[in-house]
């Protein structure tokens, strides 16, 4: 059984929820989900999406329980016969990264596809970056990595550290987060990407 899922597949799983749907939703993919819909990656293990606006959120999690999802943990929903969780999160928080404006504003994000109700965009480069350098893991460190690679042309190193310094400040945890942004800087000097 194969628990990650591509690209073609995802795209696949939001048209079947498309044809169930009768009102515009908007997902705006983060996380692994992001890469992997812009040919970084290749898979990935769970699917992470923002739908920025609460009457579309409530109304694509009806259409999901008629199809038979469930509620796993926090966000996230899956059906019985899938091995694929998918992580809906309701505004402009992901996890526990709250983005300072609406991923739907001007700017932050990019269409990738456009069903007849469903619009799937990805996060901006800059907050996809510092969503998931807050949470710190391995696997985020190397997809950022992978991401600066892939659009070094777009993404400006300075303007990410401010961005990610601002948002730091509202976090509980601010003084870990920044060390999280020097030890991704150090990375990025390795890689010999910046600096």
């Amino acid at each position: 059984m194969d628990y990650r899922i591509t690209k073609q597949k995802l795209l696949d799983v939001v048209g079947q929820w498309n044809g169930f749907c009768r009102r515009k939703v908007h997902l705006i993919a983060c996380g692994g989900t992001a890469l992997t819909l812009l040919d970084i990656k290749n898979s990935t293990k769970d699917v992470d999406f923002l739908i920025p606006v609460g009457s579309e959120y409530k109304y694509l999690i009806k259409i999901l329980e008629d199809l038979g999802y469930q509620r796993t943990i926090g966000s996230g929903w899956q059906r019985k016969d899938e091995v694929f969780i998918f992580d809906l999160f309701p505004g402009k928080r992901i996890h526990t990264t709250e983005l300072m404006e609406s991923p739907l504003d001007k700017g932050n994000h990019e269409l990738i596809k456009r069903f007849s109700y469903l619009y799937i965009g990805i996060l901006n480069n800059y907050d996809l970056i510092v969503s998931k350098i807050f949470r710190g893991t391995n696997v985020d460190y190397e997809d950022c990595v992978e991401l600066v690679k892939a659009r070094k042309d777009e993404i400006d190193i300075k303007h990410l550290e401010s961005h990610f310094k601002n948002m730091a400040k509202y976090d509980i945890s601010e003084n870990r987060i920044i060390k999280n942004l020097e030890y991704f800087i150090s990375l990025l000097r390795e890689e010999k990407i910046y600096g």
